[in-house]
Parts: structure tokens; sequence; C-alpha cells
């Protein structure tokens, strides 16, 4: 009788479908969605409308014409819109989960929920899966607006290399908010002020979009030997501070982003530092086929999704052994 006290009946997962279909429902319906989906829209929207109109001028052709929307930077505007977006991304994510569990300690109303059958990992995954669709409404929806605006001004339609490299762009974009949203959620379980929460994840942001390229360089330059002995070291050196810089979330996004919508990416780094092997059989300015991209940046999105799983993996260890009684 004893020994079977501890043990929980039925499936962990009861009652994820409903936390799950509550939190999309509040995500979509809130007020503070409405206000991050416009502000993506519109501060999207200036270097989406610049670099539209720089590619009507374009007279030569160009079968990847309509994913230069993304990666094209305008003279009006110092950004692209995937330079944007990797701006924008996590702070939408860290709106949406910086509060998703210390807000119900404040309103105590965790123990209630609890005190359903419904268990805590299913709570912590439906809050989490419901934000995550709630990223991926809003991002398919910029997708699709930005897809539109170049069928009317362009006045073609896409191509099906381009349509699948942009669904595949769709998903890396869905995951590195997924990160983000992880880490917001993390915060939220660590500390019961919903402040403290959002500024800590805002801070961690700011650490690795601002600080840690300059960090990686720094660290990279004190490991220079004062002179190169040969073209190994100087590889191993460019290695060294490329698995540096892809630490950062938004180094793994920028590089999966760079080989899915500019198929002429056949490497990362400087091209002055690879060796000859890694360029043998390259033909410059020549596409890669989707798949061959694919293989490219895999280690870029596993990396995305494997720092998605750890980071809820934390939060779900210490929600697990937190007090949740009023």
């Amino acid at each position: 009788m004893l020994r079977n006290q501890g043990r929980r009946e039925g499936s962990p997962f009861t009652g994820v479908g409903p936390v799950f279909v509550k939190e999309l429902s509040d995500h979509l319906s809130s007020t503070r969605m409405l206000v991050l989906t416009l502000f993506v829209i519109v501060f999207g929207a200036l270097p989406v409308g610049f670099t539209l109109q720089t590619l009507r001028e374009v007279t030569q052709s160009d079968q990847y014409l309509f994913l230069r929307i993304f990666t094209v930077s305008p003279q009006q505007v110092p950004i692209s819109f995937i330079a944007a977006l990797t701006f924008m991304i996590p702070l939408m994510a860290i709106g949406l989960g910086f509060d998703a569990v210390n807000s119900e300690f404040n309103r105590r109303t965790l123990s209630r929920v609890l005190s359903q059958p419904i268990y805590r990992d299913a709570l912590l995954l439906g809050k989490f899966l419901g934000g995550l669709a709630t990223l991926a409404v809003a991002l398919t929806a910029l997708f699709l607006i930005v897809f539109g605006a170049g069928l009317l001004l362009l006045g073609l339609p896409p191509r099906g290399p381009e349509v699948v490299r942009g669904v595949a762009f769709l998903i890396v974009a869905i995951a590195y908010g997924g990160v983000w949203l992880a880490v917001a959620m993390l915060f939220s379980v660590i500390f019961r002020s919903t402040a403290t929460s959002a500024l800590c994840s805002l801070g961690l942001w700011l650490f690795f979009f601002l600080l840690w390229p300059m960090i990686a360089q720094a660290i990279t330059t004190g490991f220079m030997p004062a002179q190169f002995r040969s073209v190994d070291e100087v590889l191993s050196l460019e290695q060294f501070s490329s698995a540096l810089q892809r630490l950062s979330p938004g180094t793994l996004f920028g590089e999966a982003v760079l080989g899915l919508l500019q198929p002429e990416t056949k490497a990362f780094g400087d091209f002055a530092n690879l060796v000859m092997a890694q360029t043998r059989g390259m033909i410059p300015g020549t596409p890669l086929p989707f798949d061959q991209s694919l293989l490219l940046i895999w280690p870029q999105i596993t990396g995305l999704i494997a720092g998605m799983i750890v980071v809820f993996s934390i939060a779900y260890i210490v929600f697990q052994r937190e007090e949740v009684r009023a």
C-alpha cells in the first residue's frame, strides 16, 4: 500500500490539451499579442518595402528573386528583413513567456489548477506548446504577408524551390523563437516577480545579441599566436572562433537562414581562412540544391532545437521541485 502511494495514475500528458487550448486562446485574444504582432509587422514592413522597390528595378534573370526579399539590404535601410527578424523574434517570444508561470503564483491560481487531474509537467508543457503555437501563427502570418506583397509588387509567382526554402526558413524561425520562449519560461519558473523574469530574459538576450560577439572575438584574439606556422593553425583558430560564436542562438539562426535563403552559400566564415580542400569543386555563384543546403545547415538547426529542449528541461526540473501551495 505505501509503495503505491507516490505513483501517478494515468498518462503524464493528461491535461496538456486543455492547457494548450486555453493558453493559445488567451494569447491570440490578448492585447499584448496584438501589440507584439503590430510591432513585428510595422518594424519588418520598412525593410521589406524598400527591398521590393529595389528588386523591381532588377532586370537580370534571378531564379530566387522571392528569396531576395528576405536577404537584400536596401540602401534606404541599413538592415535586411532577416536582420530585423533576428532582433524581433526573441522580443516576441519573451513577451509571450516571461509571466507564463509566475503569474499563476501571483494570482494564487496554480494550486487550484494542479488540484485538477493535471500534472505539473503537463501544465508546463501545455503552456510552452501554447506559446510556441502562438508564435508560429504570428510568424506564418508575417511570412504570408511578405510573400503576398512580393507577388503583388513583383508581378511574379514564387517558384517551387523558393516556396520549399521559404517553408524551411519558417520552421527555423519558429525553432529560434522556441529557444527564447523556453528561456523566458525558465525565468518565469525561477522568479516569482514578473518584472524580474522579464528583465533577466531581456538581459540574457542583450548579452548574446550585443556582448557575446565582442567577447568571443576577444577570446579568439587571446588564443591567436604571434605568427601562424601552417594553414591548419589558421583553420583551427577559425573553427574555434566559429564555435564560440555559435553558442549564441542568433548566430545559429543567422547561419541557418543564410544557407536556406541564399542558395549560393556553400560554407560559413571567411573563405580566406578555409583550406582549399573545403572549396575544391565549388563553382562560385552556383546555387546548391535544397537537400545540400539542408545538409549544410543541419548542425545549426539541430543546435537550435537542442537548445530549446535543454532550456525547457531545466525549467521542468526546477518547476517539479517548487512548492506550489498558496
